[in-house]
Formats: C-alpha cells, structure tokens, sequence
C-alpha cells in the first residue's frame, strides 16, 4: 500500500506544475503551483517511506537467483528515484516560491525523475506478479 503514495503524489504534483508552467501567469497558475509543489514534497516523503519499508521487507527474504536480481535491480531505482524526488522537492520547496511557476529545467528534470518513478513501480510489480515475491501462499483451514 506505502508504494502507491509516492506514486500518485508525484505524477500529480507533475501535471499540476507542467499545467502553472504551460498557463499563462494569472490566478490559476499560482494555486497549481502551489499544489503541485506540496505534491511533490509529499511525494518525496513517501517515497523516503516506501523505500524504507521495501528495504525492510528484502532483509529476511529467501528467493532464487533471478527473483534476487530482479530486487537487486528494483532497489537501485528506488534508492535512484527516491534521491532525486528529495532533490527536487528541496529544490522547489527550498529554492522557490511555491506559488511560482516552474522553471523549464526543473520541468525537464522533474518529468525524467517521473519516468524513473513509473519505470521504478513497474519493476516492483514485476518482482510481484513473476517472481511472487512478497507474496504468501493461500492458507488450506480446511486440510488436515
């Protein structure tokens, strides 16, 4: 469930600041701003926890070979993705008004850190939905 916020934060926080930054100034382009800057820093934080709890659930885990290089390769984008959603919220959160528009820079930067997140949860369901991991196998009450 942790993994989703991250996610859904920061592909927000990225419309709603490619949406102030494409508007022309006026009343609409500050309040996105400032949502999308507040996304943003959210998402960074969740982010920060989702990799915590993913770090956690690998520690005790047993799995083969190709399930181990999967993580293996799933925890380098987290640990990638989640330094550079922190960067750009201290950029934006620290280094801007947040009723400012964006700068074409950190839009770029911000959409390449937005891919990475999306490319990031894609690996961690394959890690799901091919290797199992994570996942406990159903219960017989019934059998003796």
């Amino acid at each position: 469930m942790v993994v989703h916020f991250p996610l859904a934060l920061v592909v927000t926080a990225a419309a709603l600041l490619f949406a102030a930054r494409l508007l022309r100034p006026g009343r609409y382009t500050a309040a996105l701003a400032t949502v999308g800057t507040w996304n943003l820093c959210l998402g960074a934080v969740a982010a920060l926890f989702a990799l915590a709890t993913g770090l956690a659930a690998v520690l005790h885990l047993s799995v083969g070979v190709a399930a181990h290089q999967s993580i293996s390769l799933h925890v380098k984008w987290a640990i990638f993705t989640t330094l550079a959603l922190v960067l750009l919220a201290v950029w934006r959160g620290a280094g801007a008004a947040q009723e400012s528009r964006p700068s074409w820079v950190f839009m770029l930067v911000l959409v390449g850190a937005t891919a990475a997140l999306v490319i990031t949860g894609y690996r961690g369901g394959q890690n799901v939905y091919e290797y199992a991991v994570g996942v406990q196998p159903p219960h017989n009450h019934g059998a003796q």
